[in-house]
Order: C-alpha cells, then sequence, then structure tokens
C-alpha cells in the first residue's frame, strides 16, 4: 500500500484526514482536527469510529439517563403530597418521557435508524477534553484539533436532554392540567419548574465534567444510592422488617435501591470475569439488612422526635 510522506503531527489528537484512495493508494491532507466520528490512530491518520461500545460505554450512558428520570421522580414526590393521587401517573409519564428520548437519541445517532451506534474506544480521561491538547509548534500559533475523541459518547447526552425537554413540555403540562386536581394552581407545575432549572445543571456537569463522571460514576452510584436509602429508612421510621412490609411504596424504594446497588457493583467489576464477579451480587441486601440489625441501638425514630421537638 502506497501512503503519501507527510511530516509527522504534533499534538495528542491532531490527525491527517483521508483525501483521496485508489486501490492500494492513500492520499492524507495536512495534520489538522479530524471530522465529526473519526478519531487519531497511533500513526497519526484520522480513522471512522467503527467499533460497538462496550458494556462499561453503555452502563455510562445508562447512568446519565437516569439522572433526570430520578430527579424527576424525585420532585414529583416532593411537590405532590402524599394524599395526591396524581403522583402515580407523573411518574409514569417521566419514565415514558426519558424511554422515548432515549429510544429517539438511538435512532437519530449513526447509524440512523437502528438501535445501535458506533463508537471510539475510551483510552485516557484525555480523550474527553481534546481542548486542552491543541498545540502550538512556535508558541505563537494554535493548531485547532479539538473534536470529540470518545465519539458519541460526549454529544448524545446532550441529544439525549433535548429530547427529554422537548418530550416533558408537550406531555407534562396537559397532564398535571387534567389529573392534578388535588394541589393548588401555583404547586401544580412545581415539578416541571424544577426541570427546567436541573435541565441545564446536568448539561453543564456532562459538559464540564463528562470525562470525570465516566470513570467515576459506579463509586457515586453506590455512595448516594447507601445514603439515599438510609436517610429514607431513619426518616420513615423504620426499625424493623414489620414496618418495612407495612407499606407497599417502602418495598418499591427499598428494590429500586437494591437495583441501583447492583447497577454500581456491575459497573464497578465490569463483569470481565463473570464467575467471580456475579457473587458479589449477593453484597446488594446488605446495607438494609445492616440498617435493620442495628436500628434497635440508634432509635431513629428518638432522635428525629429530638430533632423535632428542638433538644
Amino acid at each position: 500500500m502506497a501512503v503519501d510522506i507527510q511530516p509527522a503531527c504534533l499534538g495528542l489528537y491532531c490527525g491527517k484526514t483521508l483525501l483521496f484512495k485508489n486501490g492500494s493508494t492513500e492520499i492524507y491532507g495536512e495534520c489538522g482536527v479530524c471530522p465529526r466520528g473519526q478519531r487519531t490512530n497511533a500513526q497519526k491518520y484520522c480513522q471512522p469510529c467503527t467499533e460497538s461500545p462496550e458494556l462499561y460505554d453503555w452502563l455510562y450512558l445508562g447512568f446519565m439517563a437516569m439522572l433526570p428520570l430520578v430527579l424527576h421522580w424525585f420532585f414529583i414526590e416532593w411537590y405532590s403530597g402524599k394524599k395526591s393521587s396524581s403522583a402515580l401517573f407523573q411518574h409514569i409519564t417521566a419514565l415514558f418521557e426519558c424511554t422515548m428520548a432515549a429510544v429517539i437519541t438511538l435512532l437519530v445517532s449513526e447509524p440512523v435508524g437502528v438501535l445501535y451506534i458506533r463508537s471510539c474506544r475510551v483510552l485516557m480521561l484525555s480523550d474527553w477534553y481534546t481542548m486542552l491538547y491543541n498545540p502550538s509548534p512556535d508558541y505563537v500559533t494554535t493548531v485547532h484539533c479539538t473534536h470529540e475523541a470518545v465519539y458519541p459518547l460526549y454529544t448524545i447526552v446532550f441529544i439525549y436532554y433535548a429530547f427529554c425537554l422537548v418530550l416533558m413540555m408537550l406531555l407534562r403540562p396537559l397532564l398535571v392540567k387534567k389529573i392534578a386536581c388535588g394541589l393548588g394552581k401555583s404547586d401544580r407545575f412545581k415539578s416541571i419548574y424544577a426541570a427546567l432549572y436541573f435541565f441545564p445543571i446536568l448539561t453543564v456537569l456532562q459538559a464540564v465534567g463528562g470525562g470525570l463522571l465516566y470513570y467515576a460514576f459506579p463509586y457515586i452510584i453506590l455512595v448516594l444510592s447507601l445514603v439515599t436509602l438510609a436517610v429514607y429508612m431513619s426518616a420513615s421510621e423504620i426499625e424493623n422488617c414489620y414496618d418495612l412490609l407495612v407499606r407497599k411504596k417502602r418495598l418499591v424504594v427499598l428494590f429500586s435501591h437494591w437495583l441501583l446497588h447492583a447497577y454500581g457493583i456491575i459497573s464497578i467489576s465490569r463483569v470481565d470475569k463473570l464467575e467471580q464477579d456475579l457473587p458479589l451480587l449477593a453484597l446488594v441486601p446488605t446495607p438494609a439488612l445492616f440498617y435493620l440489625f442495628t436500628a434497635k441501638f440508634t432509635e431513629p425514630s428518638r432522635i428525629l422526635s429530638e430533632g423535632a421537638n428542638g433538644h
């Protein structure tokens, strides 16, 4: 194969784009930014992203997809009130919105029209922040080689959030107006207003900390799920198994946290060795069991009552 010889590219993410290919002859352009959907290889040539995402990549995308759904559910529960019958319908609607947004996002991503994506493999943390690695050969002129080296893991999250926001604005106000009769007019749309705040926050979080989240999300899931489970059980004054079983809602919350525990454990282990990693899932009920066994020593109900009385 004949390849034209040009000076080597400077910078970590600068590459040469293929201009012409005829049989065994390949002609590449000057060193610069790679087109969208490509990244540089070891020889500094821009190569298309043709690999399938690894399991860990899908788990990361699943985590980023769960964030708005969990926040939707939290604010719906927070503003609906304990006696509101509209909360369940809003929960289902939020799930439908996020599910449809995920499906549409996959369908509009390359390859268009199918529920899978092509990606470039993440090699290191700097792959997420190529804008920080633009070379300056003469310390005056900067060669701009910023591109999505982790295509499409960075931009696909923004697309998903945009579809979530659009679907929420199309569906939720109509639903809330019809079924949230038990709430005051000022309270009906507060969960929607909350989403208008947290979506920009999630967008900035992905833009600035996407690479950090990619490596840290399994531990974030485990820590937050453990803390929120402990806070919920103490706030609900659950001190034994009977208190846990007396209401179906408490079981739903418990099983939801168990799913998050399992998600975090699978993300950390990456299930590289199935026979060794699957037994780790037996640890999922451990935090809840530990809480129930030790609740009698801490007496959460007494602590809550003393806090309410100002002692």
